[in-house]
């Protein structure tokens, strides 16, 4: 399973109510955080979510609203203790930028290690679960990401008899490790059924509609997109400034057959989302406003 908070759904400048672009997912103890706008630690503390435990933040692009948040939550990240290493994914020029914001934020407890997209699509691979970040399109260079939480098989006792797989390694191939007895080498698809359907997470913001966007979206089990705009009347004004509407989100979420859609960088011109929902659930109709603070735990299905 994975938890997922939306810390913040603002964009471009935050409300009363609305702290700037952000989100946090949780799997395993493992903490990854989408973006850091300005007031993220505060959202952090308010969900109740503290900040050592993370370990890898992904930017999707430098607008400040998706990075001003950084230095702080670094220190803070320090203040409580935090001395493994922190990976930072990020566009080219994300050494560059890390460097600069960490000019006010000297004397961390842990390294910073820095990982530049290059190319379209980038996976990286974790304990657990992969992390992938594919190119969207927006006024300057900017990503969306996928995270994934694979699942692996059923152990299939009579399997495991038929390949003579000794019972004493039965624990250690069930968590698909590779083990050798007696001169033979065992592996886990000798015990475990065909793999299972696993968990896809996906956040994006900044962005016009991409067919990148749509095929990361397939099947996912929630994706949080942006939606900029609410009323359709603002769709010209949204291809303008390389946004999305309500509908142009809902849209993807429905041709990528998503489970559920949660909207969020709201423009500040627009306090009162709900307005407009309507419409793009018409389109999708799992579609959910995003607000601060907004959490949810994703299960393997049964």
């Amino acid at each position: 399973m994975i938890d997922v908070c939306l810390l913040g759904t603002g964009g471009t400048m935050p409300l009363k109510s609305r702290w700037l672009s952000s989100a946090l997912v949780r799997h395993n103890g493992k903490c990854v955080l989408f973006d850091c706008g300005e007031g993220t630690q505060i959202a952090l503390k308010c969900a109740n979510f503290t900040f050592k435990p993370i370990d890898v933040i992904c930017l999707t692009h430098f607008h400040a609203d998706h990075v001003s948040g950084l230095p702080g939550m670094l220190l803070s990240m320090g203040n409580e203790g935090r001395e493994q290493p922190v990976l930072i994914i990020g566009p080219r020029g994300t050494r560059k930028v890390v460097s600069s914001l960490c000019t006010i934020a000297p004397g961390l407890t842990f390294d910073i290690e820095i990982a530049e997209l290059i190319n379209p699509d980038e996976t990286f691979y974790f304990n657990g679960f992969t992390i992938t970040a594919f190119k969207v399109n927006h006024a300057v260079s900017c990503y969306g990401y996928r995270l994934d939480v694979p699942r692996a098989g059923k152990f299939d006792v009579e399997k495991a008899k038929a390949n003579n797989v000794p019972m004493a390694l039965w624990s250690r191939l069930q968590k698909e490790e590779t083990a050798e007895y007696e001169g033979k080498t065992y592996t886990s698809d000798m015990v475990l059924g065909e793999k299972r359907k696993g968990i896809r997470f996906v956040y994006s913001t900044d962005t016009r509609p991409t067919e990148s966007l749509y095929e990361n979206c397939m099947g996912a089990n929630l994706a949080i997109l942006e939606g900029m705009y609410g009323a359709d009347e603002k769709e010209s004004h949204a291809k303008i400034k390389m946004h999305m509407t309500f509908a142009e989100a809902a849209d993807i979420a429905s041709k990528a057959n998503a489970q559920e859609l949660w909207l969020t960088h709201y423009s500040p011109s627009m306090p009162n989302p709900q307005d407009y929902i309507s419409e793009a659930q018409s389109i999708f109709p799992q579609t959910q406003l995003g607000f601060d603070g907004k959490t949810k735990t994703i299960y393997f299905p049964e």
